[in-house]
């Protein structure tokens, strides 16, 4: 770490969108099953009301509307005593794309064991970024290998009026949701690439709209390298890109629409590269990940290299006599003798 500065920016890390990127569809799927809501019907609703708010005069976000319409269906007394410890429940119950979640663990331990990289102390963390429900990922198999979960956050039993003084507040022995705690939606996404940036979500002093010199931030986003499914990530993708980091989409390969959107997001710059979500050591996608993680680590060290080389001077060293040059002594100019 230079002096004066708060980091040593050796942390590699790999962010994730969470839905079509490693789980093949949307994680409410067994939220649905569990109470017997029809998916389709339920998703055609929620695609709807913007525009039925919008005869209202009402402006809804299309990101995030679907928790008002799941905070609907829970009132309606169709998804009874849903609470949080469901909802993460629900996440062990998701079927994760192949090779997942050991892929998550390899590329830790890879970074973890790279040749010399105990001089440098190399690391690499995950963060997965969703629109999707915090504790559905929390639940999921990947959560373990995960260093932070950005995603929607719904509240069980609020706090009523006057808590603040009462002496002693009920214990409800069965929660329930019944309020939105957080909201994510693509845009505020890049909100959460700059905690991870300037090391806000590692320490409370650092807020994440402070002004930080590019030196003294935890992560640089060149460090970085997210991988989603689509066009709902365009923001995303454009802050890492500009940050010199790398952006990767992912899609099923039993789906041509996903690989013809990919494909456009390439031709018009959006992304780095493209391939299927198959996480297994022989994929595209893996080696792809793989190789641009190594390249990241190999910047860094020499970058450790160079400044260590330009900080840290040459040590005298003792001469031998055959190491010392003695200067030519100079020889007498000839004159002309007048006998």
């Amino acid at each position: 770490m230079t002096p004066g500065t708060l980091h040593n920016q050796t942390i590699v890390t790999c962010i994730w969108d969470f839905d079509k990127t490693l789980i093949p569809g949307y994680m409410q799927s067994p939220l649905f099953r569990q109470y017997g809501i029809d998916e389709e019907t339920f998703w055609r609703e929620v695609n709807a009301l913007p525009e039925h708010y919008r005869k209202r005069g009402q402006t809804v976000s299309k990101d995030t509307i679907y928790l008002n319409h799941l905070l609907t269906y829970l009132h309606h007394g169709k998804m009874p005593g849903l609470s949080n410890a469901k909802l993460r429940a629900c996440g062990r119950m998701l079927t994760m794309y192949p090779g997942l979640p050991s892929f998550f663990k390899y590329l830790k331990d890879l970074v973890a064991n790279l040749p010399g990289n105990q001089r440098y102390g190399i690391s690499l963390e995950h963060y997965i970024i969703s629109t999707g429900l915090a504790e559905i990922i929390r639940g999921c198999p990947v959560a373990e290998f995960v260093d932070g979960i950005y995603g929607c956050e719904l509240l069980e039993n609020p706090l009523p009026p006057g808590y603040l003084d009462q002496t002693e507040l009920g214990f409800d022995t069965e929660p329930e949701i019944s309020q939105i705690g957080t909201i994510v939606d693509n845009t505020i996404k890049t909100r959460y690439i700059f905690e991870i940036n300037k090391g806000s979500n590692k320490n409370e002093a650092i807020d994440v709209n402070a002004a930080i010199h590019p030196d003294d931030r935890r992560v640089p986003i060149r460090n970085m390298i997210y991988i989603a499914d689509g066009p709902s990530d365009v923001p995303v993708f454009s802050v890492i890109n500009k940050g010199g980091g790398k952006t990767y989409a992912v899609y099923n390969p039993e789906q041509l629409n996903e690989f013809r959107q990919n494909d456009r997001l390439l031709q018009i710059n959006r992304i780095n590269a493209y391939g299927p979500a198959d996480y297994r050591s022989s994929s595209s996608t893996a080696m792809w990940i793989r190789m641009h993680v190594l390249d990241i680590c190999d910047r860094i060290m020499r970058e450790k290299e160079h400044a260590l080389s330009q900080r840290v001077s040459t040590p005298p060293v003792h001469l031998h006599a055959d190491d010392i040059l003695i200067p030519e002594q100079p020889r007498p100019e000839q004159t002309n003798l007048i006998d």
